[in-house]
């Protein structure tokens, strides 16, 4: 597990930090080939998440941006507060190929046992309990998990903070 996914687990809300890192290691298991796994997001503040909102409605995203689409691409249909990131109970991921290039590839199988390295993870993740990004109905976000009985941000900004500001369940 590298440095920069050692450091967005930390950051994680403490109940899922021990068990998304048992996930990295098992993906990273699983992906005997030139694949490794590495968490891109963790726990998001509330300006972060308002700063990605606006990403292609209120500010510019080079991203797509087109003469059809001058705004460029929408990041997330989520605002400040209505983000499982802004809890600490959601991770997106992408796979670090031989220890330096970055692939969202979903479909290439780089240790070559016949399973897209992608899904290996998906799989991985869902035995722990978390739901993936790809399986929803809309805005499909591919490199997103969030933690089951965790991912209703309604429920989660109802609750209370602790001292260092994670909700308390």
């Amino acid at each position: 597990m590298d440095i920069p996914t050692q450091n967005r687990i930390a950051k994680l809300h403490p109940l899922v930090r021990e068990e998304v890192a048992k996930i990295i290691h098992e993906c990273d298991i699983a992906l005997t080939g030139r694949a490794k796994i590495r968490i891109t997001q963790g726990l998001r503040t509330f300006k972060e998440q308002q700063d990605l909102y606006a990403l292609g409605r209120t500010k510019v995203n080079p991203d797509g941006k087109s003469l059809k689409k001058p705004m460029g691409n929408k990041v997330t249909n989520a605002k400040a507060g209505q983000s499982i990131h802004n809890y600490g109970f959601a991770v997106d991921m992408v796979l670090i190929i031989d220890g330096k290039n970055v692939s969202w590839n979903t479909t290439k199988d780089w240790d070559n046992d016949q399973v897209a390295d992608w899904y290996e993870c998906v799989k991985i993740f869902a035995k722990h309990g978390w739901e993936w990004g790809g399986n929803w109905k809309t805005f499909k976000d591919l490199p997103h998990f969030d933690k089951k009985g965790y991912n209703s941000w309604q429920k989660l900004s109802k609750l209370k903070l602790d001292k260092n500001g994670y909700v308390m369940l």
